[in-house]
């Protein structure tokens, strides 16, 4: 099949063939030809499936033959998880927009919104936007969706994840009711499913790929190490292998600082990328990433949610995801358009039911590798660590109550004759 056969305009058709792209990918199979009928579209697409042609294409050529009005108020809304995300799709619209009398504007927060007040006042037609900015320049009165044809929610679980919720109901009751809407996640859940209930008007219900696989053009192993030894065996692998670009996740905000710090100490380049870096420094990380400036990026779920990296050869789980499905997420940033990728997972004592948990998800179990001189310690608890802690807690509090029953015993009975206390404090 061709982009031709879609049913998409010539000056579409230009943008494309300039990209350097010529058969439309599963889901742009799928989801372009009902949305250019005007319904509504719940779609499941992983990371790399070419999701946002998918209804980035078929958005541009409906607002295309519409009435360009004067004023250009904003007639389509994308509305982003992450700040990284809205930027990426902000891309792809300007570039498939290229031949259309189409104007298109991100906004987003942790940058000054004066410049995006300035795009907005000179008239927008498509808005990629994060749900927070989008909120805060409505209520100052800054921009208008009452025009809005078109909704688009991008990474729909991932706004849920992120606590968005509130935020999208707010943000649909400033929408005209008749609208067309297209929704897409990563998984079906429950909570997705309840969502698009809300939103969605008999939906046509499209899949790229069966619901929370992997990319089969992605190796994956895992490595069995001492908690401790993780750093000394992440450092080993990127300089053994001498791999120039690499994609690190860490559990937390503070893990991602610590490990960027002991690899640059290491002679690695290394930049973090979280949710308490500025949008400037995310950006500089990003930037020096993708240019080959970095060797290794080291990022959260959140921060690394919408991350536009073309052909990354490798993802390492420094430490495992304890939802399942962001092992999905985070794999799914290698092996993308049809190139190869590799995901290694550092997996200690404690991260076993994590390991489990993922197994059973993608229905595979994952060759594991040990290293000499970073083997795994044989007296570790296989317990989480959070388990681990509070279990810990639990026994420190017992020995207090049971080091208190010990000492209310031996205390001296009082005697009868003992005056009794003038102190009345219950």
């Amino acid at each position: 099949m061709s982009f031709n056969s879609l049913g998409l305009s010539e000056a579409l058709l230009k943008a494309i063939s300039k990209k350097g792209y010529t058969t439309p990918s599963p889901i742009q199979q799928k989801a372009i030809p009902p949305i250019l009928e005007g319904k509504d579209i719940l779609a499941s697409a992983q990371t790399g499936t070419g999701k946002t042609a998918g209804f980035t294409l078929p958005l541009l050529q409906l607002l295309s033959q519409g009435q360009t009005l004067r004023q250009r108020p904003v007639r389509a809304l994308v509305l982003t998880p992450t700040r990284e995300l809205a930027a990426q799709v902000f891309e792809n619209v300007k570039e498939y927009s290229t031949f259309l009398e189409l104007r298109s504007a991100v906004i987003f927060g942790g940058v000054n919104q004066k410049p995006q007040v300035n795009q907005l006042r000179h008239g927008v037609d498509i808005l990629v936007a994060t749900p927070g900015r989008l909120l805060d320049l409505h209520n100052q009165g800054l921009l208008s969706l009452s025009k809005i044809e078109i909704l688009v929610l991008d990474e729909a679980d991932r706004m849920l994840d992120m606590g968005f919720l509130r935020d999208i109901e707010r943000i649909m009751k400033l929408m005209p009711s008749k609208r067309q809407n297209l929704m897409f996640s990563a998984t079906f859940s429950h909570d997705i499913k309840k969502l698009a209930h809300g939103i969605l008007h008999h939906p046509v219900q499209v899949e790229a790929t069966p619901e929370n696989t992997t990319v089969d053009a992605i190796y994956q192993k895992v490595y069995r190490v001492a908690k401790g030894l993780k750093t000394g065996l992440i450092i080993k692998l990127i300089a053994d292998g001498n791999w120039k670009q690499v994609l690190v996740f860490t559990r937390t905000k503070h893990g991602a600082n610590k490990l960027c710090e002991k690899m640059v100490k290491a002679g690695i380049s290394a930049a973090a990328i979280h949710g308490n870096k500025s949008q400037g420094a995310r950006t500089k990380a990003l930037g020096g990433f993708k240019t080959g400036n970095v060797r290794v990026l080291v990022a959260t779920d959140i921060a690394a949610r919408g991350l536009d990296i073309p052909l990354l050869p490798h993802v390492i789980n420094f430490e495992l995801p304890n939802i399942p499905e962001d092992y999905v997420h985070r794999i799914g940033r290698t092996g993308r358009a049809g190139a190869s990728g590799e995901a290694l997972s550092l997996v200690s004592a404690d991260e076993t039911v994590f390991l489990r948990d993922i197994e059973k998800l993608v229905g595979l179990k994952l060759p594991v590798e040990i290293i000499e001189g970073f083997e795994p310690d044989p007296n570790a608890s296989t317990e989480p660590e959070k388990k681990q802690q509070r279990q810990g807690r639990n026994r420190s509090n017992n020995q207090r109550v049971s080091n208190n029953s010990n000492n209310s015993k031996s205390r001296k009975p009082k005697r009868n004759n003992q005056r009794p206390s003038n102190d009345r404090r219950n």
